[in-house]
């Protein structure tokens, strides 16, 4: 057997900052060396960030990054580690005539290369390119055809990238054309709940059809509304998990391997496979490390991990200072200041309460106690003296009334944030997101939206699960129990409460999950068992809704589905999800 020690960075880069990501990549491949690593893997598309989106069809960004990597490689041996193979993801362009589909090689490819000695020794160009959801790559790069095999140490080592993995055949059956003993996929596949068990039964499945060892390394970090959450593996061909690494923290995974010294003869592999011999020696017989194995996080953990880091690089790689945001001593503010002052810190934090007349003493106190608990910049600014002018001069009640009080607050929050620089959050969650059940210019101001991909009933888990786990650090509990106790509202009126205007969250998430999550029409929920009136209604509040969600801000996403590139709708549609027998001609 031949033992090679693998090192898979689990980097959290920026997208647009080239020379910030190849400082990253120089920091952690000297690492790797003192580590004793054989073979260091980068994520995808980590010298630029990803995904760059349409950066990508800008010449000049496709040239920056091809320097970038040339400078990278020169670096690494100015440092003294051109002799340790490195595997980057980069931003390259087609060469002439190598791919059908761009002759004249303009376009940009997501590709991968391997840097030794100072030079670009091997180059991966991504085969399939995902068209769905947040994805629309088919759109932007070209895609390759050949797969790029290093032998490193006397063993054959396949390369891929991201989606290659989650197709059919293209780079996992060429691997075992191949004959490789280790294929390593380098990610930047973003967090979803429940996501990390469905990536390792698919990690299983095509070590098993490559018939070789799988190293998948994924990419940590916040961009705009992704998320991306480690969680690097790397699997046996029998199945078994021989290293796992952290969720939502950067981490050298380092796992020493043994595989079977390559026995292939160059001059008999498909034309399809690109083979590159780095090495041939095989290494010195030594002790191997233990690898980590690091467990998955509790489910309601791993949203609250998701979000806060989504928040925090949002707000760090954009060169915010602070962060503002309106409490109101309810759940939704509540737990989004939570969250920002774990990830921020409670001095980054200013909150702002802005009770009325018709604010309740209990929730004045939660919002006091909220902020004094977590160390935020607490300030009462009372809108009653701005909003009595106002119905004064335009004589507003009803609904008009209640918005005009919020947006108020949203003008206190954009005020101060001009005049102070904090970024504003908005505190709407899923639910109210989804049916509209917020003020436009009011409540659901500011510049990103934390728990926007969070459904209601989840925001009192994540509460709950908060003061869960303050309690076994032995610490005081945040968020004060009468706040996720007490009935949900605006307080925009007297005696009001969020289920004058809506079903139970309960059954109103239940719908949602149905009809937004995987578009499941008016019969199939009233099939499901959801009484029709109740269905009818919340379907016409989430399609009435579709031009305040266009406006709003972005958030993490942390669902299969989210609002935004997930889901698009347009805002003018006459039609609608109804009843058969009112749409049949008479």
């Amino acid at each position: 057997m031949a033992q090679l020690r693998l090192a898979m960075a689990q980097v959290n880069p920026v997208v647009g900052d080239l020379p910030g990501n190849a400082r990253i990549v120089r920091s952690r491949v000297r690492e790797a060396a003192e580590a004793g690593a054989h073979l260091v893997a980068f994520p995808e598309m980590v010298l630029t960030g990803y995904p760059v989106e349409d950066l990508a069809l800008r010449a000049s960004f496709v040239e920056a990054s091809r320097a970038a990597l040339a400078g990278l490689a020169a670096d690494l041996a100015a440092d003294g580690r051109g002799d340790l193979p490195v595997v980057v993801g980069y931003l390259d362009r087609a060469s002439d005539g190598a791919n059908d589909d761009d002759p004249t090689g303009t376009l940009p490819q997501n590709c991968a290369a391997v840097l030794h000695g100072g030079r670009v020794v091997g180059r991966y160009a991504k085969h399939h390119l995902p068209n769905y959801g947040v994805f629309d790559e088919y759109r932007i790069f070209a895609p390759g055809d050949t797969l790029t095999v290093v032998r490193v140490h006397g063993v054959d080592v396949a390369i891929a990238i991201c989606e290659d993995l989650w197709q059919e055949g293209g780079p996992v059956a060429q691997t075992r054309a191949a004959g490789a003993e280790l294929l390593l996929v380098i990610n930047g596949s973003p967090y979803e709940r429940d996501k990390d068990d469905t990536r390792l039964e698919l990690v299983r499945r095509r070590a098993a059809e490559a018939d070789c060892a799988l190293a998948y390394l994924n990419m940590v970090g916040g961009q705009d509304e992704l998320v991306f959450d480690g969680d690097s593996m790397v699997v046996a061909s029998d199945g078994v998990v021989l290293a796992r690494g952290p969720q939502f923290v950067e981490s050298l995974v380092v796992v020493d391997l043994d595989l079977e010294p390559s026995t292939v003869c160059v001059q008999d592999l498909p034309p399809d496979v690109v083979h590159t011999v780095v090495s041939e020696d095989e290494v010195e017989a030594y002790e191997p490390v233990d690898p980590p194995m690091y467990p998955r996080l509790d489910p309601v953990e791993e949203v609250w991990r998701a979000v806060g880091l989504g928040l925090h690089d949002y707000v760090r790689k954009n060169g915010f200072r602070q962060v503002l945001l309106g409490v109101s001593g309810g759940i939704d503010s509540t737990v989004v200041a939570t969250i920002a002052a774990d990830v921020l810190g409670g001095d980054s934090v200013v909150a702002i309460s802005n009770p009325s007349r018709y604010s309740s003493e209990g929730s004045k106190d939660d919002a006091f106690e909220l902020a004094k608990n977590l160390g935020l910049h607490y300030r009462v600014v009372p809108i009653q003296p701005m909003v009595d002018p106002f119905l004064e001069a335009l004589g507003l009640t009803g609904v008009a009334e209640e918005n005009l009080q919020a947006r108020v607050r949203g003008v206190i929050w954009m005020g101060v944030s001009n005049q102070e620089g904090p970024l504003v959050l908005a505190n709407s969650n899923k639910s109210e997101v989804s049916v509209g059940y917020s003020t436009i210019y009011g409540d659901s101001v500011g510049g990103f939206a934390p728990i926007k991909d969070v459904p209601k009933t989840l925001v009192w888990e994540l509460a709950k699960w908060r003061n869960r786990y303050a309690v076994a650090r032995g610490e005081m509990p945040p968020i004060p129990e009468s706040t996720i106790t007490k009935p949900p509202s605006a307080e925009l009126r007297p005696g009001q409460t969020d289920q004058d205007s809506l079903p139970e969250y309960d059954v109103l998430d239940a719908i949602l999950a149905g009809y937004v999550g995987v578009a499941h029409g008016r019969e199939r929920l009233i099939a499901d068992g959801f009484d029709p009136a109740t269905v009818d209604h919340v379907i016409e509040l989430v399609d009435r809704a579709e031009w305040k969600r266009r406006q709003f801000a972005p958030g993490p996403k942390i669902s299969p589905l989210a609002f935004g590139k997930d889901r698009r709708l347009p805002i003018t549609s006459r039609w609608r999800e109804q009843d058969d027998t009112r749409t049949r001609s008479t």
